[in-house]
């Protein structure tokens, strides 16, 4: 069976963390300090403050913000539930916005559309890898004066007219997970231009001190261990390549599937891939046992919008019409940087018997 992913752990991560678990320094030490810095040259030299997941870093960026009852935040409900977990978990109240139907990312009318006089920050999701439409949504944002927080947990490395993802908002949130374009087994990284606001993030993260025993704000125990950040700096060292590999992989499946549309690419995008997701107009659990049967996997991200997920179901009906129809279609297939070229061309063969 050929895996919809596959992370990637090799003798570098491991000696790495050996070196560190050698070293008995092994919580938020020079590793995740020599981390930072090293993720800062891929976010325009932003300062970067590393947590132990791409939830925290979401939810810390909100509680510096100082977002909370009885703020609205906008966000997509074609996404991981992460995204809108943590507006409740501050107390605050998400807002769901429509996707644009080609690069399942927000849709800047559908946020226009959402703005009320609670609202306090929109948070675009570069789902899939591909980047959200950041200059018209900071523009929204800029009129209505609201915080922009990127979920880039999906897109390290993917640029938009040449920027890179994590360079636009107030704060950008990056997951580490293993299945990521790069991993630290688990973690998360917050980025901003903002000094104070990157001081405030490091003390929410370590129970509100920066010195031991002189806590100044109440805060929370979210940091990242120092075995994490040594495995995140030999793949961070290995972004480019992975993603370039992912790249070169979607373009060969471009070429070579010919009966679903392949994935949509914005003008001025760097997708990275971290999903190669099309579509499946019919019998979706058809489609993946065919697959199957060839040994070829694949995933459904997302199939239950987050607006009908329990937790957020409730007496207001939302008008989601993108949404909706993406969480019935979307199929991702494998393109991970571990592909063979045979492999490539049996995805390709088995998606074109559908």
């Amino acid at each position: 069976m050929i895996p919809p992913a596959a992370p990637v752990i090799g003798e570098a991560e491991i000696e790495a963390a050996v070196r560190v678990l050698r070293s008995g320094n092994v919580v938020q030490g020079p590793e995740v300090a020599a981390f930072e810095a090293e993720f800062s040259q891929w976010v325009d030299g932003r300062h970067c403050v590393a947590v132990n997941s791409g939830t925290s870093a979401l939810q810390l960026s909100l509680m510096a913000l100082g977002i909370g009852p009885p703020d609205e935040v906008i966000v997509p409900a074609f996404s991981f539930a992460a995204t809108a977990n943590v507006v409740r978990l501050v107390g605050a109240t998400p807002v769901f916005a429509d996707i644009d139907p080609l690069t399942y990312c927000l849709s800047p009318d559908a946020v226009a559309a959402a703005i009320t006089p609670r609202t306090v920050a929109i948070v675009p999701v570069h789902l899939y890898g591909h980047p959200a439409a950041m200059h018209e949504l900071r523009t929204i944002a800029a009129g209505h004066g609201l915080a922009v927080v990127e979920d880039a947990c999906q897109a390290h490395g993917a640029t938009l007219h040449g920027r890179p993802v994590g360079a636009f908002g107030v704060a950008s949130c990056f997951s580490f997970y293993p299945t990521k374009n790069m991993h630290a087994l688990e973690g998360g990284m917050i980025c901003t231009p903002d000094p104070d606001l990157a001081r405030t993030l490091r003390l929410l993260r370590n129970q509100g001190m920066e010195q031991r025993y002189a806590n100044e704000i109440v805060g929370a125990n979210l940091r990242m261990t120092d075995v994490e950040a040594a495995v995140g700096r030999v793949q961070l060292g290995r972004l480019g390549e992975g993603n370039a590999r992912r790249q070169a992989n979607a373009k060969t499946l471009d070429a070579l599937i010919s009966r679903v549309a392949t994935p949509y690419v914005a003008d001025g995008a760097g997708h990275v891939y971290h999903q190669y997701t099309v579509r499946i107009d019919g019998d979706r659990e058809a489609a993946r046992a065919h697959l199957a049967a060839r040994r070829v996997g694949s995933a459904v991200y997302y199939p239950t919008p987050i607006h009908r997920l329990r937790p957020f179901a409730g007496p207001r009906r939302w008008d989601l019409p993108e949404t909706e129809r993406a969480a019935a279609e979307v199929l991702s297939l494998p393109v991970h940087p571990s592909l063979t070229e045979s492999e490539l061309a049996r995805i390709s063969e088995a998606v074109n018997e559908l």
